[in-house]
């Protein structure tokens, strides 16, 4: 049975410990199958190190990263 939990405590842990404010304000979503980033940063550096972060708790599951950079 797949659930959608909002903020699964291993992902928002990972990025809640971040040095870069923008990163601990992403929302995440999960499921048994992926793992959902949604917000804005403002570089793509930010975006991907949001996205690579997770991998370690991602067990798996695949990364879809949605977040919006604005310039």
């Amino acid at each position: 049975m797949s659930t959608d939990l909002l903020s699964p405590p291993e992902a928002v842990s990972v990025l809640s410990k971040s040095s870069n404010p923008e990163l601990r304000r992403v929302r995440i979503q999960e499921n048994d199958e992926t793992i959902v980033l949604r917000g804005e940063v403002s570089t793509y550096y930010l975006k991907q190190l949001a996205q690579e972060s997770l991998r370690s708790v991602a067990e798996g599951r695949h990364i879809v990263n949605l977040l919006e950079v604005r310039r």
